[in-house]
């Protein structure tokens, strides 16, 4: 019985390829027994909560950062050359496994919803002008404009100049959540960063949203 146990206990997570079947579908003969660098780990499944990160010793002495709650992460708007500290608010696609945005788990690739207000804050501030406002909100143009030197305006106006902001991302702001892709390893670096969606790749994700809606 005991021997059976320490059986047991000394399988465990492996990445080779000596176990597996040929792609004829032939047996392998294992040549050598499992061994360290083979090794594999138990998936972290990040999830979206207060920040809990695990640190996990590894091979050579190198550390892991497993993720298991976050909830901010750094998301950089990639047209404008800005990134922001944004709260994740949902998770809403994910290419390779419906399940994972059934149980909100943060990874690499994954189409979450991030909050606006930051983005907003510095597009105020860089450009002078409020975005995603609502259609009856009246702007305050005047006041704002009275508070600000004449060498603040006159940089603000050059910058509006060359200020081009797509329909779709204005719409979103309207609504206070931006759509953005991760590109860091959550269960890997502890982080959740990447970047706000926007052009081609923004409109697909909202088309693959649509379509996922109509199924439903």
């Amino acid at each position: 019985c005991t021997r059976w146990g320490e059986r047991r206990a000394a399988k465990g997570w492996t990445m080779d390829e000596e176990h597996k079947r040929r792609a004829t579908g032939g047996k392998r003969i294992a040549i050598r027994k499992k061994r360290k660098y083979n090794m594999g780990r138990p998936a972290a499944m990040t999830k979206i909560g207060e920040k809990r990160v695990h640190a996990v010793r590894c091979r050579g002495g190198n550390l892991k950062y497993r993720a298991m709650r976050l909830d901010t992460g750094n998301f950089s708007w990639g047209s404008e050359v800005s990134t922001s500290r944004a709260r994740v608010l949902d998770v809403v696609y994910n290419a390779s496994n419906n399940e994972l945005v059934r149980t909100k788990t943060l990874v690499k690739g994954a189409i979450i919803l991030i909050d606006a207000s930051p983005y907003k804050t510095w597009y105020q501030n860089h450009y002078g002008v409020e975005i995603g406002k609502k259609k009856n909100a009246k702007a305050s143009k005047e006041t704002d404009e009275a508070k600000k030197s004449h060498h603040v305006l006159r940089k603000l106006k050059n910058r509006q100049a060359t200020r081009t902001l797509d329909q779709r991302l204005d719409d979103q702001f309207a609504g206070g959540r931006l759509l953005a892709c991760i590109t860091s390893r959550p269960g890997q670096t502890g982080r959740v960063d990447g970047y706000v969606l926007e052009g081609k790749e923004l409109e697909f994700y909202q088309k693959q949203l649509q379509h996922k809606k109509k199924k439903h």
